[in-house]
């Protein structure tokens, strides 16, 4: 397990984040900036039928995918059929009988849930699961202006805003990523996401560097601050608003998970547009086989990860960019520079407690960079693993604490 990630002294600076330096040091010596990322929304494919083969044994698996599903059954070498469905970048594999199955659209993706237990965690749960993932989208959705944060976005700054227990719980997890990071993990990019076209609305060319300064003066999670009994937000500035997606995903995921722990699922398999939480052991009775893509886009399966009681989560820019005037875009922003980033890292996939805490550190990992990412999630004992694009292919990196979960890896 890795330990918890050290908590450096908040910085007390009020100025617009445009005032700050850049602390490329600071990042190297493991204390310094993270970064922030929002996921676009693209077109989303439905999750498909499968089909068990006639020759795979009682061999089945639960599949749902996020931006493409590519279901394939390849057989193993020992002799037993695979099935395997990428899923934005991981791939949830193992056998499926005796599961309850659940999959449907939520938060601009596709979701897919595979469970058992006692007599309290029958088929029936499939409802409110979807009831669960209704009501997490209605508070932490940016996207709809009748949500929770959307109403706090719209509200006058200086008072405090009544929230959700829950909303108020994912904002104080997302200020100790920006505390950490002095301040590269921001919540309060919306102006930024917005400007280069990856919010409500796309844009046909990139923002002027004065529209990119001027988005960046209104992005500083300082000015944000979160109350916990009872629960409420308040804002220094009317103009600031909070985007949560580089977290809301694996929040979902751990609240779902809440829901089959209580009602006694000893095993499940949960996956929301790529990000991942286990329990238990699959049917076969082993730890659950999640794999990890190749970052070509080929849907090749590039390595297996061995998980149980675990969650997991990658992010990577190989399937969201966009290309405009020749230039490549990638969907992850840095609000050091208010800007897409640029470098070779493909794809970052970490595995840690909690999904939230997964799927904010696979951001943050990508968008520092091949290097410093790398030294970043060594330092603090994270497990994960990066694809680097390299002229010849992809080079693979991973943390002393990824090997617990990777197979093939002496």
């Amino acid at each position: 397990m890795e330990a918890a990630l050290p908590l450096p002294a908040a910085d007390s600076g009020t100025g617009p984040a445009a005032d700050r330096p850049h602390n490329e040091e600071g990042i190297r010596q493991g204390v310094g900036p993270i970064s922030y990322g929002s996921e676009i929304h693209t077109e989303w494919m439905k999750t498909q039928a499968l089909k068990q083969p006639r020759d795979a044994g009682g061999f089945d698996a639960v599949f749902g995918g996020a931006l493409r599903v590519a279901i394939r059954w390849r057989k193993e070498r020992t002799g037993r059929w695979m099935a395997i469905a990428a899923l934005g970048g991981l791939v949830a594999c193992g056998p499926g009988a005796g599961l309850h199955r659940a999959d449907g659209e939520s938060m601009g993706t596709r979701y897919a849930i595979a469970w058992s237990g006692g007599s309290d965690c029958g088929p029936s749960l499939a409802d409110d699961l979807a009831r669960a993932l209704g009501r997490v989208d209605a508070e932490m959705s940016h996207w709809r202006a009748d949500s929770l944060l959307s109403r706090f976005n719209d509200s006058p700054a200086d008072r405090w805003f009544p929230v959700s227990e829950e909303l108020a719980g994912l904002v104080a997890l997302a200020l100790d990523l920006s505390r950490r990071s002095d301040g590269a993990f921001d919540i309060t990019a919306a102006p930024l996401v917005d400007l280069w076209g990856f919010g409500a609305e796309e844009r046909p060319a990139p923002p002027e560097a004065v529209a990119v300064k001027a988005a960046r003066r209104w992005t500083d999670y300082r000015k944000l601050e979160v109350r916990l009994v009872p629960p409420a937000l308040k804002k220094g500035w009317t103009e600031l608003r909070v985007d949560l997606s580089a977290i809301a995903k694996g929040h979902a995921v751990d609240r779902l998970a809440r829901l089959l722990d209580g009602r006694g699922c000893d095993r499940y398999l949960i996956e929301l547009g790529g990000e991942l939480r286990t329990r238990g052991r699959g049917p076969a009775g082993v730890p659950w086989r999640i794999g990890i893509e190749a970052a070509d886009g080929s849907g090749r399966l590039h390595r297996r990860l061995s998980l149980s009681n675990r969650a997991a989560a990658t992010s990577g820019d190989y399937r969201n960019f966009r290309l405009r005037g020749g230039e490549r875009l990638s969907h992850i922003l840095d609000p050091r520079t208010g800007r897409p980033v640029v470098h070779d890292l493909a794809l970052a996939t970490v595995v840690a407690d909690s999904a939230a805490l997964a799927d904010g550190l696979a951001t943050l990992i990508l968008v520092l960079g091949p290097q410093v990412g790398f030294e970043f999630a060594a330092r603090r004992q994270i497990a994960a693993l990066l694809l680097i694009r390299k002229k010849d292919g992809f080079e693979e990196r991973y943390t002393a604490p990824m090997l617990t979960y990777l197979e093939g890896v002496p």
